[in-house]
């Protein structure tokens, strides 16, 4: 039986406007709650959250030009060190969400994030903040080193990815 949710087509999905005007013209990312994403009630579980916060922070890296697997073959990594998610409202097997994101301005050494998780009737049921930093692996299997000067290739990405896809 088909749902009486309104689902929006894919190629409109991320064209909406955003209800909180700081993500419009945001990074977007469209996702499906699948069964791997969900407890035994049917509700998406809080870790499924975590993966496509960092997945859509992936692909909009690549949508500017640099994949993460480049940073990583350099000895880069942009790891996460403070995370917050305020759930509103539950999302369920079967929904189609839409993710926005927004790179914001470096905080010092600090590269924050803020991302809604929209559900299929366009309300907000998730908001989180990320801030990761970058570091630089010194030799394979040794200490990693805080970076206070982003490389330049990664600089250009970060700026990139703070003006938005719409720059």
């Amino acid at each position: 039986m088909p749902s009486s949710r309104s689902i929006p087509p894919p190629d409109d999905a991320c064209e909406a406007v955003s209800p909180d005007p700081l993500l419009n013209g945001g990074w977007c990312l469209r996702r499906r709650v699948l069964p791997q994403h969900t407890d035994h009630a049917g509700v998406m579980w809080h870790g499924a959250y975590v993966a496509w916060l960092e997945e859509a922070r992936v692909e909009a890296l690549a949508a500017v030009g640099l994949a993460y697997s480049e940073l990583s073959a350099q000895g880069l990594e942009l790891p996460v060190v403070t995370l917050a998610i305020d759930y509103r409202q539950a999302l369920h097997h079967g929904d189609q969400v839409v993710i926005r994101s927004q790179a914001l301005p470096r905080r010092g050494l600090r590269l924050p994030w803020r991302s809604l998780l929209l559900n299929d009737m366009g309300a907000v049921a998730a908001e989180a903040r990320v801030e990761l930093v970058a570091v630089m692996l010194d030799q394979p299997g040794g200490q990693r080193r805080l970076l206070r000067h982003l490389p330049d290739e990664l600089k250009r990405a970060v700026d990139a990815l703070t003006r938005g896809p719409m720059a």
